[in-house]
């Protein structure tokens, strides 16, 4: 049976009440927050419950906490709720060329800056543009892009050219690796495979599976990947530890005198080229779509 308007927004405001009560795992600071009664939302729960055929919370003396079924359905509502949102933001500005929102997922890279600095200029003809930045890894951003929760994602890889269109940006990141002050490889101008052999070693997921992959030339055997971090802030931390080494792009740790830690790119040299990508088959509004013209003539190539 088909929802009309009205059921819609009433399914998309109980998802918000479930939503804010797993946020704070306390109805009445919950109802607080929302502007409603302690009753109204706690009928909205139980009947959402009920709807579903499962406990979405357990209860407890002075908090409550999500069940596994709650937990699911936890990251599908946050989902379902932003597509909402950004729904709504898209219909409002339809007519408005100058205004709008604007959905970005972001790779980590020092060429985000190039980015930024578009966004910058675009804003100058359109003051009323409104941008969102989340950040993750490949599989995390391509997600809420085929979900439709962002308009465009950077990628630190080549992007899938039957599921994508992309623009490469002008210049390539470059691998290396992040270590003490005081480690011996730090008097070397380059590090190679065989300097590494031995090392505790942490990198992203992504990172050591692909491009650490196949400049190691069939050896990945040899190293030890002591972690892997999706920010390289995080693993930074442990380097300065002096529980291992980091292997990362150039420019995303602080590697300053000051700092303590040191960068030596990959030798041979290792390069990643970054991506904006967007769905092959999207549905732009009108700010986007001016974002994405600009972008062709004066950034991205």
């Amino acid at each position: 049976m088909s929802l009309d308007r009205e059921e819609i927004c009433v399914e998309i405001r109980t998802l918000r009440y479930f939503l804010a009560v797993a946020e704070e795992e306390n109805m009445t600071k919950a109802a607080e927050l929302l502007h409603v009664t302690q009753p109204t939302l706690s009928k909205a729960i139980r009947a959402l419950e009920e709807e579903l055929g499962k406990k979405l919370f357990a209860r407890h003396s002075f908090s409550i906490s999500l069940t596994e079924e709650g937990i699911l359905l936890k990251k599908r509502a946050e989902d379902l709720v932003s597509l909402a949102d950004k729904i709504l933001d898209e219909f409002m500005t339809l007519d408005d060329i100058t205004g709008g929102d604007i959905y970005f997922g972001l790779a980590e890279s020092y060429q985000i800056r190039c980015l930024a600095q578009e966004i910058k200029r675009f804003r100058q003809d359109c003051p009323g543009l409104r941008y969102h930045i989340s950040s993750g890894d490949t599989e995390q951003v391509t997600e809420k892009l085929d979900k439709g929760l962002l308009d465009f994602a950077v990628l630190a890889e080549e992007p899938d050219a039957a599921k994508y269109h992309s623009l490469c940006f002008p210049r390539a990141d470059v691998w290396g690796l992040v270590m003490r002050g005081d480690c011996p490889l730090a008097e070397k101008e380059g590090i190679g495979f065989d300097d590494l052999i031995g090392l505790p070693l942490f990198c992203s997921e992504q990172g050591w599976k692909k491009d650490i992959f196949h400049w190691c030339g069939g050896r990945i055997g040899e190293l030890r990947l002591e972690g892997s971090f999706r920010l390289s802030y995080n693993g930074s931390l442990f380097v300065r530890e002096g529980l291992g080494c980091l292997l990362t792009f150039d420019r995303l740790i602080d590697t300053s005198p000051e700092s303590g830690l040191v960068f030596r790119p990959l030798t041979p040299p290792l390069e990643a080229k970054i991506y904006l990508i967007w769905k092959r088959h999207p549905a732009f509004t009108p700010i986007a779509e001016k974002f994405l013209d600009e972008a062709r003539k004066r950034f991205l190539r």
